[in-house]
């Protein structure tokens, strides 16, 4: 469980400072799929950080379990996320000087997972192991980027509009296997988008407007990712 309460984050000083989130608190429950939605200058990209320990909020705490993540060191909040949480940005963030093989073995050896390769030839790269990030398309790049995040084993995985720089095709491929694997390993999936498609995949919807919740619910049949509309 995943327990938010109370969480403001404000960026700029003095006049020009800026209150992007506005006391958010709510629960996501473990193996649970939530999608937070709202459009650009919601707060949604903010929250996810926040919530994944990639920054701190002002105030408020981010409970896993019974670890208050706002509470840890520096260091001891790198070893949370490393040993617990994934990441699926947009921007691929691939290491140029590595290939397809590498780059995912960077995250499978944090886990100690020696099936990465599976996980390559899953999202459709088997043949790509030896090609660098800019000998590949950019949809090629984004499932390299999946099969790192997804080869380290996470507990809890965040996505960032993940399919944004995808084709339909890709994207559809993408999502399908993401879901297919949280059915399987049960591993809690938060994802944020602007796309109301995606959002008919979850067990629970997030809507966010403004640096708040607007809205909570729970989808009564959730969709595959090619059931969807794109």
């Amino acid at each position: 469980m995943i327990t938010v309460s109370d969480v403001t984050k404000s960026y700029g000083a003095g006049g020009s400072r800026n209150q992007v989130l506005k006391g958010i608190s709510l629960n996501i429950s473990d193996g649970d799929f939530t999608v937070i939605l709202g459009a650009s200058g919601s707060g949604k990209s903010t929250f996810l950080n926040v919530i994944s320990g990639l920054e701190r909020p002002d105030g408020g705490s981010v409970v896993y379990d019974e670890c208050d993540i706002t509470k840890l060191s520096d260091s001891e909040l790198t070893k949370f996320r490393k040993d617990n949480i994934g990441f699926i940005f947009q921007q691929y963030y691939l290491l140029p000087n590595m290939t397809v093989e590498k780059n995912v073995r960077m995250g499978a050896d944090l886990a100690e997972n020696r099936d990465y390769r599976e996980i390559i030839a899953a999202v459709g790269l088997g043949e790509k192991l030896k090609k660098y990030p800019g000998e590949l398309s950019g949809g090629e790049q984004q499932r390299v980027a999946v099969a790192r995040a997804l080869a380290k084993k996470p507990k809890v995985l965040f996505l960032g509009e993940p399919t944004g720089a995808l084709d339909e095709k890709t994207g559809r491929q993408v999502l399908d296997y993401i879901c297919k694997l949280h059915n399987e390993l049960g591993f809690t999936v938060v994802m944020i988008t602007h796309n109301q498609n995606i959002a008919e995949m979850a067990n629970t919807v997030i809507r966010m407007n403004s640096g708040k919740i607007s809205e909570i619910y729970a989808n009564n049949r959730q969709k595959n990712a090619y059931e969807i509309g794109w």
